[in-house]
């Protein structure tokens, strides 16, 4: 099966993600707390697996394991050399995974540091070391890209144009991490939700959006409200994207558990698309389980 290109595919009604990535790795076996990224090297066959219960759960779209795959992130964990590699064979086995109805996003995560003076980052070299991860995505046959989790402007605002740079058409999505701050939401550097929006839409970035924070699935909802009204107010016409976690983690034994059911995440998520949300996934907690209820709900 073919697929049109995907700035088409967003005008024709809501597009369904994939959830998250990692803590279905951690369900696989990954150890907790090793690179993630790496795996796409050393264990592919586990990350093809992910991918591949998303697209069987129903997602049209399915997004690289590079969350942490910039420069920055790898040099960390002593992968900087790998840059090229990680993301250029993550793109190429989610490809494989999911075939050609598919698409496949090329996901890029924050650097992990603050642009000068509150960090070491210079814009230069951060722009350099986003469009080198694109560069590699694109290579390996993505149909577009995510910029995602971001909390500070100046970053993701260097990030879009870095991706724009390489991106040849592509659509780029942008999307931020947002708490509840009293009454309003904020990202953990204090920006609100206008300001992210006009900024991202300034950009003429193809979808502006929230993923992960430290939400309810309620609180999302309310996101989701508010940011269909900021994008309006500008006048454009850009989707707006949402990966809502599955609530928040509770420690039992030690682990992470995501309580949240995938029934309650999907009636979630249909208010999320009544709120005029038209780009819908998981992340953090959610799995192939809360991607079949969501299917399954909109399909009622």
């Amino acid at each position: 099966m073919s697929r049109t290109h995907l700035k088409e595919r967003l005008q024709e009604g809501v597009l369904l993600l994939d959830g998250a990535m990692g803590t279905q790795l951690i369900m696989r076996g990954a150890e907790p707390g090793k690179c993630n990224e790496y795996l796409n090297v050393e264990s592919p066959d586990i990350v093809m697996s992910i991918h591949r219960a998303y697209s069987k759960a129903g997602s049209e779209a399915v997004i690289t394991n590079t969350f942490g795959a910039n420069r920055y992130a790898l040099g960390r964990v002593g992968y900087g050399d790998y840059v090229m590699e990680m993301n250029l064979t993550a793109a190429r086995l989610a490809r494989q995974a999911v075939g050609e109805g598919r698409y496949v996003l090329g996901d890029i995560g924050p650097s992990g540091d603050f642009l000068e003076p509150l960090g070491n980052l210079k814009p230069q070299e951060l722009r350099d070391a986003f469009t080198a991860q694109a560069e590699a995505l694109k290579t390996g046959g993505v149909d577009g890209f995510i910029i995602e989790t971001m909390t500070a402007l100046d970053e993701a605002e260097i990030a879009v144009q870095a991706v724009k740079l390489v991106a040849d058409g592509l659509p780029v999505f942008a999307s931020m991490a947002f708490d509840k701050a009293g009454e309003d939401f904020r990202t953990m550097m204090g920006v609100d939700v206008s300001s992210a929006v006009e900024r991202m839409v300034s950009l003429r970035v193809d979808a502006v959006g929230f993923n992960c924070g430290t939400i309810s699935l309620d609180e999302y909802v309310e996101l989701a409200g508010r940011y269909v009204a900021a994008v309006r107010a500008t006048g454009r016409d850009v989707p707006v994207l949402a990966e809502p976690n599955a609530g928040s983690p509770e420690l039992v034994e030690g682990k992470a558990v995501y309580k949240v059911t995938a029934e309650e995440f999907a009636a979630a998520v249909e208010k999320i698309r009544t709120a005029g949300v038209r780009i819908i996934g998981g992340c953090c907690g959610t799995g192939p389980a809360h991607i079949e209820a969501v299917v399954a709900l909109f399909a009622g």
